[in-house]
């Protein structure tokens, strides 16, 4: 049986959120990071990149990174539909997913969540979480754009979206931040999935 390992308020939610959408059986292995769990041999020795998420296969391979994870369980199941088909939608869920992960996520959210990981200099916090937070909304103001008109990022439900709702859940849910109009439809829009609902219950929010 497939294997997430997952921990809470991370971008594993994402392929929670996946997981849940395509209803097959699945395991979580839930990493506690408050207990470095991420960081002992024997996790290392499953993923040594020391993050998460991790899919652990049915063969018992591994495969990390959420755009990997994702696009493998969209074209696994393909009766999902989480992925277009045609090259111009392909393309363009990518280019969405690459954003949100590369620019929202790893340029922006982690300089405000980790201003440590930047610098070691106390003093420089506030200034770094600034940065970090003013990326982030004005990221959010170029998908508010793109979601003009529309429910999701790329015409129909994609894995984009599982990873527009994760920056999301951090920005709404942890930071407290204002989402635009059309991001905060959007962020509305997915917690009414069942599979959203059943990721949220996880978290332990409403």
């Amino acid at each position: 049986m497939t294997t997430l390992c997952y921990a809470k308020a991370t971008c594993s939610i994402g392929i929670h959120v996946l997981l849940e959408e395509i209803g097959k059986p699945y395991d979580l292995n839930v990493v506690d990071f408050s207990k470095g769990e991420q960081k002992t041999p024997e996790y290392k020795k499953l993923n040594p990149k020391g993050k998460v998420a991790a899919l652990v296969r049915d063969d018992g391979s591994v495969l990390t990174e959420y755009a990997a994870i994702a696009t493998w369980l969209a074209m696994t199941n393909p009766d999902k539909k989480l992925l277009p088909t045609d090259p111009e939608g392909i393309a363009r869920v990518l280019e969405a997913l690459d954003f949100v992960v590369g620019t929202v996520h790893m340029l922006s959210w982690r300089l405000w969540r980790r201003p440590d990981a930047y610098s070691a200099n106390p003093d420089e916090k506030e200034q770094l979480q600034t940065r970090g937070k003013e990326s982030m909304l004005a990221a959010f103001d170029i998908i508010d754009e793109q979601l003009a008109g529309k429910d999701f990022l790329v015409g129909d439900f994609s894995i984009a979206d599982t990873a527009l709702y994760y920056v999301e859940y951090w920005a709404s849910d942890i930071a407290k931040w204002p989402l635009p109009p059309n991001v905060q439809a959007h962020f509305e829009r997915m917690k009414s999935r069942p599979s959203v609902q059943a990721s949220r219950q996880l978290e332990g929010v409403a």
